[in-house]
């Protein structure tokens, strides 16, 4: 019995036939599969403006495959527009709520099974954990990542970053307003997810070795026509899916989530998967373990760096041979399970034989990589008893160990004042506090902080500590997702102006060095600030999020 019977099928499913007719479709249409397109497509997002485009590509395979395809919307914040005001609280808020309306569209209509259609940072594991919660045959397919962008006269590429960093530099007096206005008016030159391996395209890239994309989903870019023939092809595919029962139960397994880790580990992805992963893995029942991301750091080396770690983006990595010829490096080393299954039908190492890297400069060599180690590393320690994170790949040898002053700052926009007046000295370590799931609300992202340290080339020099997270942008010692947050009662919360923090991240440790005795003293007087949004939807996710070690998932 197809899913869809239950909304199409008997006499007493006349009334709901009804409606599907109200609708235009036939009874020949009802006798089909009902496939589900939740599509994210809106004015709001530059990588989700095209998505029309896509959705139309999907259902035209759907229908090719003898599918009918029933599209729905789902929101989607733009992380960019959002940064560095009240906008940032809802963005990683809004992954469990396009998780939550995925589900109830999909139950409530009945749908056989889904496609999903995200490109941006929170859409794509939103997509991906409600995909696992229904478990109906389901993929995936992204908008693909935006070109880099370029200034009239200079070869260099540009991002999104490129434009953040120029307003550190333009405070700092490095650059006057014409050159500001130059590099906004450059850097994103269309639509598409922010053209380096930011949090968008290191998820859209993990969907590919998770299986639930066909590959290319990763890589090919928006606005090239590859990317309308996948989605064709992915629409056809789910038709497919549906007729041979093959559920992301039978996909999104450890093995698979423990690829993912590799994958990630070679391309140098953003510090975001680690909350992303295991708020999808949780779906699944699966409990991910953060030592599993030191476990891969130790095996995986880096072979990849794209923006903001390097000068090469998206669109190169693709023209290398894309996501699978990066784990064609890895293919043989003990390092990957090669028999997960993808919804391609092929298992994950089918997939890989038939990849190649081809340019040894985008994806270097097993035996040359950037870093025998990989992209990400979790630091532990008394001031992350559970855990933090920090883009190793992308920070600066000098920072690599640092010892320095903490100067301390209770939200975001505290510490952006003090870094644009130039009140951050080389040395100093600067702690953002009460920013995690639970005190922001809703974890914001600092790339404002972090591009304004970086644009005034303090990145060398100065070194970021919050319970807060960073944008896949952000680049140099910036150290995110302590845990337990300070409005938990971490150690995070009881730093005081001038304590010194150590940093050793190829030893794992992050440490404030005041002793036991001091740090209880100092326990017993503290008091966790009344909480800044008190109504809304904040309000409640506040009530009901975890820890940032567990994914920031809500129960």
């Amino acid at each position: 019995m197809a899913i869809s019977d239950r909304v199409k099928k008997g006499p007493e499913k006349a009334p709901h036939r009804s409606l599907w007719k109200a609708l235009g479709l036939t009874d020949e249409e009802l006798a089909r599969p009902l496939i589900g397109v939740v599509s994210a497509q809106s004015e709001c997002v530059p990588g989700h403006s095209h998505l029309k485009n896509i959705a139309q590509a999907v259902k035209d395979g759907i229908r090719m495959a003898g599918g009918v395809p029933v599209e729905f919307p789902a929101i989607g914040v733009c992380d960019g527009i959002a940064m560095g005001h009240v906008g940032m609280k809802y963005s990683l808020a809004s992954r469990e709520l396009i998780a939550d309306s995925c589900e109830a569209m999909a139950m409530a209509h009945g749908f056989d099974g889904m496609v999903f259609i995200p490109n941006c940072d929170k859409i794509v594991p939103g997509m991906l954990m409600a995909a696992r919660r229904l478990n109906l045959p389901a993929l995936v397919i992204s908008g693909g990542p935006m070109m880099p962008g370029r200034m009239p006269g200079r070869a260099e590429d540009m991002d999104l970053n490129s434009v953040f960093e120029a307003v550190g530099a333009y405070k700092a007096g490095k650059l006057d307003e014409e050159g500001l206005g130059a590099v906004e008016s450059s850097a994103c030159p269309g639509c598409g997810s922010c053209s380096g391996m930011f949090t968008a395209n290191s998820m859209n890239c993990i969907t590919e070795v998770l299986g639930m994309a066909l590959p290319g989903n990763g890589t090919i870019a928006a606005v090239d026509a590859a990317r309308i023939r996948l989605a064709k092809r992915t629409g056809m595919r789910a038709v497919e899916l549906v007729k041979e029962g093959l559920t992301p139960e039978r996909i999104m397994t450890e093995a698979a989530f423990r690829n993912a880790l590799c994958l990630d580990m070679a391309l140098g992805c953003s510090t975001n998967t680690v909350l992303h992963l295991p708020a999808i893995a949780h779906e699944a029942g699966i409990e991910f373990d953060l030592d599993w991301v030191n476990e891969a750091s130790a095996r995986v080396p880096n072979l990849c760096h794209l923006a903001p770690a390097g000068r090469h983006h998206v669109i190169d990595l693709h023209q290398a041979g894309g996501v699978m010829a990066v784990l064609s490096e890895l293919r043989g080393r003990g390092l990957l399970e090669e028999g997960t299954m993808t919804v391609s039908g092929k298992t994950l190492g089918e997939e890989i034989a038939r990849a190649k890297n081809l340019n040894p400069t985008v994806i270097r060599p097993f035996d040359d990589p950037y870093s025998p180690t990989g992209g990400l590393m979790i630091l532990r320690g008394n001031l992350a008893p559970d855990g933090a994170v920090v883009k190793r790949s992308a920070v600066a040898a000098e920072m690599l160990v640092h010892e320095g002053p903490a100067r301390v700052f209770d939200s975001e926009d505290e510490a952006i004042e003090a870094i644009y007046a130039g009140k951050i000295r080389p040395g100093d370590v600067v702690v953002i506090r009460y920013e995690g799931p639970r005190g922001g609300p809703g974890m914001r992202e600092m790339l404002s902080p972090t591009s304004a340290i970086c644009g005034m080339g303090l990145d060398k020099e100065v070194a970021l500590i919050t319970d807060g997270r960073f944008s896949g942008a952000t680049r140099g010692a910036a150290i995110g997702h302590v845990s337990p947050e300070a409005a938990s009662g971490g150690v995070i919360g009881l730093i005081e102006e001038g304590d010194i923090l150590a940093i050793d991240i190829p030893a794992g440790r992050l440490e404030l060095k005041v002793d036991e005795a001091t740090l209880n003293a100092r326990r017993e007087k503290w008091v966790c600030p009344p909480p800044n949004v008190t109504g809304g939807y904040l309000a409640r996710y506040a009530k009901l999020v975890s820890s940032a070690n567990r994914g920031a998932i809500v129960e």
